[in-house]
């Protein structure tokens, strides 16, 4: 087995592009700290509540677009379903903590044990009906995330109703001055846990040969299986680590816009943008990308020459149309080649 996974490291490694993989996660950090030490300075402090609130909402945006891509990568599916399964998380969540309290440490044993059970669902979406659809025409997989939307967000209005609840924050309710900015714990908590999110992801995908295995299978399906590789297993688990991390995201944002049915419905539309952005081949992209329009977002919607915030969404997706003018395949995406 050493030596199979040996072959396949020479061999698809550099077709997966893992440098890209690299760079794009790095300049994450790198965006990240630049745009708070801005902040700091106190430079053109008009917009400066505007970036560090940009880069809160921009990571939920790419938790959620690193689901996208997780998914996307091993099937080459793109889960329309994904933002209902984070809000029946949260939902999940939320009923969990009607019995063990509202606390930060309450909040954050939850979010832990619903990001298993959310890898659970998602394993079993995949085990038990997408993989039926596996070698269908695209339409059928289409067809079958559609149907899981319409589901999840059904039961989520029949059991809980379509009232907003206040969701706690897994973080201290105080605040916290960057420069001349104030802001909460919880939007530099978001922050944190979208970049801890991302690193985990990142350490999986390049340094285990799980990750390995998972890269190469997404890769070149019939090439894994020849060298021992259970793709069946990869792809079930492709899917439940996307559950499981749109689970955090869901809970994430549940406190931040109250939970409701239609919680992640504008949230998977800039998820959408910033996987698109940042390439739909890239986890440290499709973070990155998130974070791009979540900043441009916020600071267009107070640029009053621009059209403010009633233009803000207009110029954000103006922003990725001229990303994907000059890289159609997104910042550190790479075209895909398919042999004839």
């Amino acid at each position: 087995m050493r030596s199979s996974m040996g072959a396949v490291r020479q061999n698809l490694y550099p077709a997966l592009g893992g440098r890209r993989f690299v760079i794009g996660t790095a300049l994450v950090v790198v965006v990240v700290a630049g745009l708070l030490l801005w902040v700091l300075s106190g430079v053109a402090s008009r917009y400066s509540q505007q970036v560090v609130l940009g880069i809160s909402t921009g990571s939920l945006f790419g938790l959620v677009a690193l689901a996208l891509v997780l998914i996307y990568r091993s099937t080459g599916v793109v889960n329309f379903a994904q933002g209902e399964m984070a809000t029946l998380s949260a939902f999940i969540a939320w009923s969990l903590l009607q019995r063990f309290g509202d606390s930060p440490a309450a909040v954050w044993a939850v979010m832990a044990i619903t990001a298993g059970i959310a890898f659970v669902i998602g394993a079993l979406m995949e085990l038990l009906v997408v993989r039926r659809v596996e070698h269908r025409p695209a339409l059928h997989a289409i067809v079958v995330v559609l149907g899981f939307f319409a589901i999840f967000n059904s039961v989520a209005s029949w059991r809980y109703g379509n009232l907003p609840k206040p969701f706690p924050t897994p973080f201290s309710t105080g605040t916290v001055d960057l420069g001349t900015v104030t802001v909460t714990y919880h939007t530099v908590g978001v922050i944190g846990v979208g970049l801890a999110m991302t690193a985990l992801m990142f350490a999986l995908l390049q340094f285990t040969k799980l990750g390995l295995a998972m890269r190469a299978t997404a890769e070149n399906p019939a090439a894994s299986r020849m060298m021992g590789i259970d793709t069946g297993r990869m792809l079930t688990l492709g899917w439940g680590l996307s559950a499981a991390v749109g689970a955090v995201a869901g809970v994430m944002v549940a406190h931040t816009l109250n939970l409701s049915p239609l919680l992640m419905v504008n949230v998977l539309i800039f998820a959408f943008a910033g996987a698109v952005v940042g390439g739909l081949t890239s986890p440290g992209g499709a973070l990155l990308g998130g974070i791009l329009v979540g900043v441009a977002q916020n600071v267009l919607g107070i640029t009053d020459f621009l059209g403010g915030s009633q233009l803000r969404v207009f110029w954000a997706f103006a922003f990725i149309l001229l990303v994907l003018v000059i890289r159609p395949n997104g910042l550190f995406g790479r075209p895909l080649a398919r042999r004839l």
